[in-house]
């Protein structure tokens, strides 16, 4: 795929004219994916498509198009041309855009991460054993996820990575159902099973009847999947340079320093160990890490090209939205299996959704319980929870009422396949924490 790329890169560039610039985004995937109902195959595939984006710049005008790719050359050759040739003709309609930035130090990279992944077979075999005599539904999606980028000024760089996510439940009747994922670099069957024994104890608790606790504050257990669904909302916004500097961010106390988080808190983009390639579409190579949260204080800002070039500062590389895309948060010192006994007597939710900002500028967040919701008496799961709805703000959920945060974390994987795998990765731990305000 890389040649075949860098040669319609090479076509492309040949085809300019006069200062015409051009930017070629590759993104490409080779996926199996398995869906599951009632722990049986019920659809199989495997998928292998490339796409590229093309900008088409001349001074500040610029004009951007997408193209789906077939993998033969002359075909795809051909095509790329006509789509040079029409966003020659946009771009002759477009004002200058003055927010305009693009790579023009030539820094071309490669990384290719290694294949560790088992043969689809394997996994199903594994699901299908584990799921034995229980209604499991889910799907797998695993394989590479390629991405390149090349410019007509000769950088050219290229990533392929090699990963998998088993989006599943147990599921047990009507509303209830024990969500989890098992996502990853490497499968590793111990991890796998310790995750279905505690997916299956929890199933035992959710066929008790469900139970209604009043309105109140509670202390609460989130589950990584919890924490993820809270630190995904934050990212709305949370962390973009636009968003600080036009005071539309959600963490505006905390840049004010009207408001704090708990020093446990550290919270990075760390695109090393994610999933997301370590470049962009305007050429700009991602640090390693990006520190956003250092020990409860604010850190630096996500910066998109845009942002960058509107502010007068350098870009980091980050994503036109300025969102994370390989959220890595620092773990505590709360054993797993201590979980239920630290938490004693309180809540135990391992989902949520319907999240949103009932107050943006206070970091304030609503929403609900999804799946397993437990109440917990004296270290003991008694039975399900009915759905409840809370309204908290982050600098209570992680900040003065954070107890502690789990030691071990989840490699969390965007189950998105729309147009195709999504690369949004977050290692997270879970949260214990006191006085959680349910409303209803």
């Amino acid at each position: 795929m890389q040649d075949d790329f860098h040669r319609i890169a090479d076509a492309l560039t040949a085809a300019l004219t006069g200062q015409e610039v051009l930017t070629v985004w590759f993104s490409a995937e080779a996926s199996d994916f398995v869906r599951f109902n009632h722990n049986q195959v019920r659809q199989a595939g495997s998928v292998t498509q490339r796409s590229i984006s093309v900008d088409l710049i001349e001074g500040q005008r610029h004009a951007s198009g997408q193209l789906r790719l077939s993998g033969d050359f002359e075909s795809d050759r051909q095509r790329a041309g006509k789509l040079l040739a029409d966003l020659r003709e946009i771009r002759s309609q477009l004002p200058d855009d003055p927010h305009l930035l693009y790579a023009t130090d030539v820094q071309s990279t490669e990384r290719r991460e290694e294949n560790r992944l088992p043969d689809a077979s394997a996994v199903v075999a594994d699901v299908q054993k584990t799921g034995a005599n229980r209604d499991l539904v889910g799907l797998y999606a695993g394989g590479a996820i390629h991405a390149g980028f090349a410019n007509s000024l000769g950088q050219r760089n290229w990533y392929t990575s090699y990963s998998y996510n088993l989006d599943w439940s147990f599921y047990h009747q009507a509303d209830k159902a024990v969500k989890t994922a098992y996502a990853g670099f490497e499968w590793r069957p111990a991890d796998f099973d310790r995750k279905v024994a505690w997916a299956a104890e929890q199933l035992s608790a959710i066929a008790h009847p469900p139970q209604t606790v009043k309105p109140g504050r509670y202390r609460v257990y989130l589950a990584p999947a919890a924490v993820h669904d809270l630190i995904e909302l934050l990212g709305w916004g949370g962390f973009g340079l636009k968003a600080h500097r036009t005071k539309q961010t959600s963490l505006l106390k905390l840049a004010e320093g009207q408001a704090g988080l708990a020093p446990a808190v550290t919270i990075l983009e760390n695109t090393a160990d994610g999933v997301a390639p370590n470049f962009q579409e305007a050429g700009f190579l991602k640090p390693d890490r990006v520190t956003l949260i250092d020990h409860g204080r604010l850190g630096d800002c996500l910066t998109s090209p845009r942002s960058a070039k509107e502010y007068d500062v350098p870009t980091n590389g980050a994503s036109a939205y300025e969102a994370p895309e390989s959220v890595d948060m620092a773990a505590g010192d709360l054993a797993m299996q201590d979980v239920l006994k630290k938490l004693d007597t309180g809540v135990y939710v391992n989902n949520l959704h319907y999240l949103n900002y009932s107050d943006r500028a206070g970091c304030r967040a609503t929403g609900m319980t999804r799946f397993a919701t437990y109440l917990v008496e004296h270290g003991a799961i008694q039975g399900p929870l009915n759905v409840m709805r809370f309204d908290e703000t982050l600098y209570r959920i992680l900040g003065e009422n954070l107890i502690s945060l789990t030691a071990e974390r989840e490699m969390i994987l965007d189950p998105d396949t729309y147009f195709q795998r999504a690369t949004a990765s977050a290692r997270l731990p879970g949260a214990l924490i006191e006085d959680f305000s349910f409303t209803l």
